[in-house]
Parts: C-alpha cells; structure tokens; sequence
C-alpha cells in the first residue's frame, strides 16, 4: 500500500443494518461481519473499508467532509432519496473539473459525491 493512503472509516450510525443497507442499495458496497460480530464495509474498489459505529454523534456539519466518487450525481442523489438519505446540497457544476453534491445518510451523517468531467 502507498504511505499515505487513506484505508479506513468509522461512519457513525444509529441502526447498523439500517447503514449498511443504505450503503449497499446506493454505492453497492459490501458488507461482512467481523469475527466479534461487528459489521464491516468495503467500497467497490476494495481499497476503502471501515465500520459503523454505534454511540458515536453523526457528522452533521462540513468540519471535515468525505466524497465518493459516483459515475451521475443525478443518478446517485435519486438512489440517495430511494434509499432514505436526504439531498443537502443539489448538483453542483465545477466548471471543466466536474460537478459535486452533498446528501445527508439515514444517520444524519454529512458526505459528499463527486464526479469526473465527462
């Protein structure tokens, strides 16, 4: 692994099967569990894993924000919504360097979408 990656997050939620549901219908991350029972998570690169954290407050305010990146913002903020997130931040144009949006988990957590000029 290169010195420096980012390799792990702790996303605080109030129902772990709830977020891992949301995760998966939205982002199709995988979700396994843990030899101590606790939910783990990998995004689609496999790179990125972590967990979800019970008793933990969610991250409401952009202090430090996470993107992903998505193929359509568009596409994804409906996903967002079907799934049970709430859109903060609509679609929004970067000029040439793409577009990026911020939605709201089931949680309340705060993240970020990015995506790529086309």
């Amino acid at each position: 692994m290169p010195d420096g990656k980012i390799c792990y997050i702790e996303i605080p939620a109030t129902d772990v099967d709830a977020s891992a549901k949301f995760y998966a219908d939205v982002f199709a991350w995988q979700s396994r569990s843990r030899g101590d029972g606790s939910r783990a998570f990998d995004d689609t690169t496999g790179a990125v894993s972590g967990t979800w954290v019970l008793g933990r407050k969610p991250q409401r305010e952009s202090t430090m924000l996470t993107y992903i990146m998505v193929d359509s913002i568009d596409a994804t903020l409906k996903k967002i919504a079907k799934a049970g997130g709430r859109v903060a931040t609509p679609s929004t144009s970067l000029g040439g360097a793409g577009a990026y949006a911020t939605f709201n988990d089931p949680a309340g957590n705060l993240l970020g979408l990015y995506q790529e000029p086309r």
